[in-house]
Formats: structure tokens, sequence, C-alpha cells
């Protein structure tokens, strides 16, 4: 195992090895399709968190098209590609940041995503994280979190992994997997409301929580 295994996604053949399979992850489409439901009718500004190739926040602003954006990643193949994306689209704005570090002066969003990144952070990180979004959202925003989350047993864990393709010895190194119940607690305990898991399909979970 890598003796620091988050650096992996600053090398360029990791990030595009993902983004060759991403498409290819089982169920992927349910979870985003379930996670859009959630999403504010009226949404003035979104921010991405580990946005990637920009692949959900091109998701969700094919249905709210008018909205303005904020895509953040520190992977530099990540950050190359999702400004491709969404070249000539000053509607969005693409940052550079570590997510291991507090979140930059961003403003408030009325919507704050997330797609297969937070896991990579060690779990004080991610609950840290939890309660800077919930401070970045205007009254009545939604965190919506499609998340790869740790299975109860090992033998489930096994089985994931081969229905992805992968085994306990090719996962990737860098994942920090924290079961939902925990996750959920820690939104209720930060102030969220309306806290759940909304959609799972094995180790693939939609947690919501909204700000009042």
């Amino acid at each position: 195992m890598n003796a620091n295994p988050v650096n992996l996604w600053t090398e360029t053949q990791h990030a595009r090895e993902y983004l060759e399979r991403a498409d290819l992850i089982s169920h992927r489409g349910e979870g985003e399709a379930a996670l859009l439901e959630f999403i504010p009718r009226i949404t003035s500004r979104i921010l991405d968190l580990g946005t990637g190739d920009g692949r959900l926040l091109g998701v969700v602003r094919r249905e709210h098209p008018e909205t303005e954006a904020v895509a953040v990643d520190f992977s530099p193949a990540m950050l190359e590609a999702a400004r491709e994306r969404f070249a000539g689209d000053s509607r969005v704005t693409v940052i550079e940041h570590n997510m291991d570090s507090p979140l930059p002066g961003l403003g408030k969003f009325d919507a704050v995503i997330s797609s297969f990144a937070i896991h990579h952070l060690v779990h004080e990180r991610k609950k840290a994280l939890n309660a800077e979004i919930h401070g970045a959202l205007n009254a009545g925003g939604v965190f919506c979190n499609l998340e790869h989350v740790a299975s109860p047993t090992t033998r489930l864990h096994e089985e994931f992994l081969k229905r992805i393709g992968f085994t306990v010895e090719t996962e990737d190194p860098s994942n920090k997997l924290l079961d939902v119940e925990t996750q959920l607690g820690w939104l209720r305990e930060i102030g969220f409301s309306d806290v759940d898991c909304h959609w799972k399909w094995r180790e693939l979970a939609l947690l919501v929580g909204v700000r009042l």
C-alpha cells in the first residue's frame, strides 16, 4: 500500500484510470437520478466538492441550467478535465483546493453536492467538512452526498468489490470508508434536518440533509 495514498490523486495516470472506468460503476446513474430529486427547484448557486471531471455537476446543471456553480478539486488531471468540460461556460468556476484543508470562503449556496470524493478524507476531516458545508448553505439549502460507504461486514465488502471488478488487493488504497449510520448521525448533530439515506446499492449511498 502507498505510504501516502491520498497523493495518488495528484498522479495523472491514477486519475485518468478512474475517469476511464467511472461510467462503468454499477448503478451510478440510479444514484445520480435520485440526487436530482433533492436539488431545490429554485437554486441559484451550487457547490460541487471533489468535482472530478465535472460529471455530476453537468448532470445537475442540465436540470438547472441557469445556476451558477463552483467546482472544487485538487487533482491536476481532474481539474484539467473539469475545465475542458465547462470551457466557455461563464456560470461555472473551477477552483483548485484540497479538501484535507478547510474550505476557502466561497460564499453561500443553495445546494452542495459531492460524488465519491469525501470518503478519501480521514474521518475527523469528514465531520469537520460536513460542518463547513452546513455553514456554507443558505436557509433551505441541501447537502447531497453520493458516497462510497463502508459495508457492515468483510464478506459484504468483498462481494461489493467483486461486483465492480476489484479485489481487496486491488481496491483504491486511498479509500477511508465509513458506515452510513455514523455519517447520518454526524449530519444530525451538526444541525441538518430531514437527514436520511435516500438511495443505496451495496457500498454506494446517497446521504442528504437540509439546513433550515
